[in-house]
């Protein structure tokens, strides 16, 4: 006598599973017990004379298991992600109003506020300059640095002195009283193997304000530079 048909519409029934439509809402227990139930009901419905005849009906059963258990994760994956993004917005706005460090050649000069630059020198040099363009593109300030060796030099700026790691440069502004507030252009220069050679530099910045992009990917809006990239940030100040 073979009952398996009959064994799996009961089952099925009983566990009220039979007209769910996808519209209809999950009750979180479509899983092991759903499917140990179901289970059970074959076996003891199954022909004796061909035991193995429900094994595909099973099998179908185990791997829509395995895909409502994907499933699960992926919705508890999703909403990790969400909370990782959210997590980073928030420490991120705590950037504004602070400075960073960005690679740039344009800065921002405020009143009484200082630029600073973390320039990479790639090898030991006897030639090292500093030029300050204004936002039009003349050149206001240049000086000569002299020797550094290779490595990082550390510049500051208020628009009037120039200090080079910690050291005052003997250097005025051409400008009297210094130059005034505003956008400019630093380039730094140095003569690598006799050859004129344009150095890396990052430039500090104020945060005005945090962006979340659809793809949970973090901008910052800088002062006189503009968005930049929360991965571009070569230091926090």
């Amino acid at each position: 006598m073979t009952v398996s048909a009959v064994g799996q519409s009961s089952a099925i029934d009983e566990l009220g599973i039979a007209n769910k439509t996808k519209d209809d809402p999950k009750s979180g227990e479509l899983g092991q017990k759903a499917f140990l139930k179901l289970m059970i009901t074959q076996m003891e419905n199954q022909d004796p004379l061909s035991p193995q005849e429900n094994t595909e009906f099973i099998a179908q059963l185990a791997q829509f298991s395995s895909v409502e258990a994907l499933d699960s994760m992926n919705n508890k994956f999703d909403n990790l992600t969400e909370n990782f993004v959210a997590n980073q917005a928030l420490q991120a706005s705590s950037l504004v109003g602070r400075s960073v460090a960005v690679p740039s050649e344009i800065a921002q000069l405020d009143p009484n506020n200082v630029v600073a630059a973390s320039v990479d020198i790639p090898a030991s040099t006897q030639d090292v300059s500093v030029k300050i363009y204004s936002e039009g593109g003349a050149l206001l300030d240049q000086a000569n640095i002299g020797a550094h060796s290779a490595g990082e030099m550390v510049v500051r700026w208020n628009g009037q002195q120039l200090e080079v790691n910690g050291t005052v440069m003997d250097w005025e502004s051409s400008a009297e009283g210094g130059q005034p507030a505003g956008i400019y252009r630093i380039e730094f220069e140095a003569s690598i193997d006799g050859e004129p050679t344009q150095l890396e530099a990052a430039l500090s910045a104020n945060v005005n304000s945090v962006t979340v992009g659809k793809d949970g990917m973090l901008t910052l809006n800088l002062a006189g530079i503009g968005p930049v990239k929360m991965s571009d940030v070569k230091q926090f100040n």
